[in-house]
């Protein structure tokens, strides 16, 4: 989810509108996404064009046709304006440019998932809870020693046939290393993918698989406190023993009997 300050934040907010005017004239979203994951590729892999096209003091007509001749007929028609848009504004970092293009492609490829929004966030969180649980999987989608394309396959093992398109492309994605990890640039998937359709991810932890009516009643009763529409992600944790920890953004309620046994421990000790 973008951070972005200053400059950046006033670039990277007019760079959505523009996104959003081209994908509402019918422009091929997921073709979009991709052809702005790779822009940002190439951007992050060239530091010296990087400092060009973000240089403020090099003509912005110059610039924007470095971009057109770069990129014409490799992208489609919708993303190299798009490009040539980014150039044209001030960044507070040169890297903000990457990050920025990078973000509009997961929001690209979020909307391309169409009415399949829930199911996205689901398979996310779905791979999310597969790569913490998974240190073996893990340690091999760090391991330097590893090339891409074996990461790659490591992935699409675990997705292929089984997910949205939206889903393994973000899951290729997530290998890119603008993240500290493949885990955290799913979890930042995910919280983009909700942001995307006006939401925001709870995550509950509770001792038992809860049964859809309470799931219901509870996403229902966290969306009124919270005044916004939320996902849930259902965490499955036996030594809560019992009762629910809601964890959204940087807020956590623990509710659990575990946190409360403990707190009854610590007072016996005082």
């Amino acid at each position: 989810m973008s951070s972005f300050r200053g400059a950046s934040a006033e670039a990277f907010a007019a760079l959505t509108s523009a996104l959003d005017g081209a994908l509402a004239q019918g422009a091929d979203v997921a073709q979009v996404g991709s052809d702005l994951f790779s822009v940002a590729e190439v951007l992050r892999g060239a530091p010296a064009l990087r400092r060009v096209v973000t240089d403020p003091s090099v003509d912005v007509a110059a610039k924007a046709g470095l971009v057109a001749q770069l990129f014409t007929g490799k992208v489609s028609p919708t993303v190299t304006p798009l490009v040539s848009s980014a150039v044209s504004h001030r960044w507070t970092a040169p890297r903000d440019l990457t990050l920025a293009l990078e973000e509009l492609a997961v929001v690209a490829t979020v909307k391309s998932a169409g009415a399949d929004s829930a199911r996205l966030s689901e398979e996310l969180f779905v791979l999310g809870t597969v790569l913490k649980d998974t240190p073996e999987l893990r340690s091999a989608l760090s391991d330097p020693a590893r090339s891409v394309e074996d990461k790659r396959g490591l992935l699409s093992g675990l997705i292929a046939g089984k997910s949205l398109p939206a889903t393994a492309k973000l899951a290729d994605q997530a290998l890119a290393g603008t993240h500290r990890t493949v885990e955290a640039a799913v979890e930042a998937y995910q919280q983009l993918a909700a942001q995307v359709h006006g939401r925001k991810v709870a995550t509950v932890t509770v001792a038992a698989p809860l049964a859809e009516a309470d799931r219901t009643r509870l996403t229902a009763a966290l969306s009124r406190k919270y005044d916004v529409e939320l996902e849930l992600n259902v965490v499955i944790d036996p030594t809560v023993l019992g009762g629910v920890k809601v964890e959204i953004a940087d807020e956590v309620i623990d509710g659990t009997v575990a946190s409360s046994l403990d707190d009854a421990r610590r007072k016996l000790a005082v």
